[in-house]
Order: structure tokens, then C-alpha cells, then sequence
């Protein structure tokens, strides 16, 4: 299943895509209250409301279809959780490439990880598809993009086992882990990685059932077309299944919580010469299956 989160009569609610059209789940459910309306109460209440709801849409006549429907060109889209509850997850040096230019010119080891590097974005750094990436220079001149898998957590848990952890994901997305590369403090991250808007979501979130390999999904970003990171999933150093078990020994991992997994070799901190992000940028991140996600810079 395909789903987005969008704005409608000033509300947050959940849509399900379907080719040119999103079925608003707010107008479902006046019809079927059992519908849930946004994507965290869909996550919470677990594969029951997800059936439910394809079930509901599979009945749909077409004159109730578009009752129920939107052209999903005329809709504001939202991140897929434009307000997560907890900071999302962020993983470091999880592609060796990357271990290597990180090396070169961020002065980080140039040693693999032997565990993974855990940093975290708050909620605030989420922004949408089609929205601004804001840049400040009053805080940083070296901003940078970094495309990247994000694994939404569907149902919760602690001390997951590596054999088991598929089964605690409820979906994929795309983020963007933008990151000011001047803004480190005492090797800390939070800084670099915090700021608002500095994580692009979107446009979409795709079901775990409808991605039988997330170990295999190429992952392309561009600056103003220009191709600067090209690579797949399958040369993280640490899969999908290794990172939700190795976090879930340090936090008890909760249903909506979000994991970004980690960017290839080709970001701006590692270019010769290097390159940052201006003003009118427009950057545009792919994963396969899972769409682009585009924003452009605006300074403030």
C-alpha cells in the first residue's frame, strides 16, 4: 500500500495512493468510522486497520471512489509523519565509501564502524516534499545533502533479534539528512544535523509487504540535475535488520518511530573541491520504489 499524509480543511490526513489519485481517509471514514485518519493512528492500531482500510477501498464503487478521492496534483502534501513523536534516529558512516570521504575531509576515522554511529534529528527538522530547505548563514556556510532509506517502525519492541526485526517495520520512506558541516561541537552532531527543516520526507511511505528486498534499492540524489550520489542499499555496512536490533538494545523502539539508515559516498563534505548548498538549490532525492523527493534551498 502506498500511502501519503496531506493537508485538508487545515487538518493532517492520511491518503492512499492510487496511480493519479490519493482516497482521503477523513471522508472514508464519516462513511466507516473505524477508518483511521491519520498514518500514527494507522501505525498504533496495527496490520488490523491496514487491512481494514484496503478493504474498504477495494469495496469502493467508482461513484463513491470519487466522493472519497483527490487528484493527487491538486493536493498539499505533508511529510508521510509531518510531527513525529520521538527525534528520528539518524545512522553515521553506514557506507564504506562514505566511512572513506567522511575520512578525508570531516576528520572522522577511517576505520569501519564496529557498531553503529547513532545520532538523532528532532521532530522539527521534518519538512515535506516541494518545501524549502532553509539555509542561515548565521550558523553554517557548508550545507549538504545526503540521500538517504528511512524505516518507519510498526510495531514497537526491545531487544529485537536481527532474525525477527523485518517484522517490526511497517514502511519505507525517503529522507534527506541535511547537514551543516561547519555546525560540529566537540564531535557531536546534533547541531549539524537539528536544524529546522534539515530533514525532507516524502513524498510518499510504502508498506514493508510491498518491498520484498530493502536490501536492494538504488538511491540517487541530484543538485540542479546534476548527478551527485548514485549507489544501493545493499553496501551499507550495517543492514536494516542489524540497525533495528542494535537499537532496540539501547531504547525500546515504539511504534512510529523513524530510522534513517545511512547515505552513500557523494556528498558535497567529501567533493574536491567541496561543494555546499545556495540559495535556489534545487535537490532532488530518489530511492527505488519509493519516488523523488524534491526541495530547493531558501536563505534567510
Amino acid at each position: 500500500m502506498k500511502l501519503n499524509s496531506f493537508l485538508f480543511h487545515e487538518r493532517e490526513t492520511l491518503g492512499v495512493v492510487l496511480g493519479d489519485f490519493v482516497v482521503n481517509t477523513r471522508l472514508l471514514n464519516a462513511h466507516y468510522p473505524e477508518i483511521p485518519v491519520t498514518m500514527l493512528e494507522l501505525i498504533d492500531r496495527g496490520q488490523a486497520a491496514k487491512d481494514q482500510l484496503q478493504l474498504r477501498i477495494n469495496r469502493l464503487k467508482e461513484g463513491e471512489f470519487v466522493q472519497v478521492s483527490h487528484k493527487l496534483s491538486e493536493i498539499q502534501l505533508l511529510a508521510p509523519i509531518p510531527k513525529p513523536r520521538k527525534n528520528i534516529f539518524g545512522i553515521g558512516l553506514n557506507y564504506t565509501e562514505h566511512v572513506a570521504e567522511s575520512a578525508r575531509t570531516l576528520d572522522t576515522s577511517n576505520e569501519l564502524p564496529k557498531q553503529p554511529v547513532i545520532f538523532s534529528k528532532p521532530p522539527t527538522t521534518v519538512t515535506a516534499h516541494q518545501t524549502a530547505v532553509l539555509l542561515n548563514r548565521k550558523i553554517t556556510n557548508q550545507l549538504d545533502w545526503e540521500v538517504e532509506l528511512a524505516v518507519v517502525i510498526g510495531t514497537g519492541g526491545k531487544n529485537i533479534s536481527k532474525e525477527t526485526a523485518h517484522n517490526h517495520i511497517f514502511g519505507y520512506t525517503i529522507i534527506n539528512d541535511i547537514s551543516a558541516r561547519d555546525c560540529r561541537r566537540a564531535g557531536q552532531w546534533i547541531v549539524s544535523k537539528g536544524q529546522d527543516t534539515f530533514a525532507p520526507m516524502g513524498p510518499a511511505l510504502l508498506t514493508a509487504d510491498e518491498i520484498s528486498d530493502p536490501q536492494d534499492l538504488d538511491l540517487r540524489l541530484t543538485v540542479n540535475g546534476i548527478v551527485k550520489q548514485n549507489s544501493n542499499t545493499k553496501f551499507m555496512l550495517f543492514s536494516i535488520a542489524d540497525l533495528i536490533s542494535d537499537l532496540s538494545t539501547v531504547f525500546t523502539l515504539e511504534p512510529g518511530d523513524i530510522i534513517a539508515t545511512g547515505t552513500p559516498a557523494g556528498v558535497g563534505a567529501g567533493r574536491n573541491p567541496q561543494e555546499w548548498l545556495k540559495d535556489g538549490d534545487l535537490i532532488e532525492a530518489s530511492v527505488e520504489r519509493l519516488g523523488t523527493l524534491v526541495n530547493h534551498v531558501k536563505e534567510i
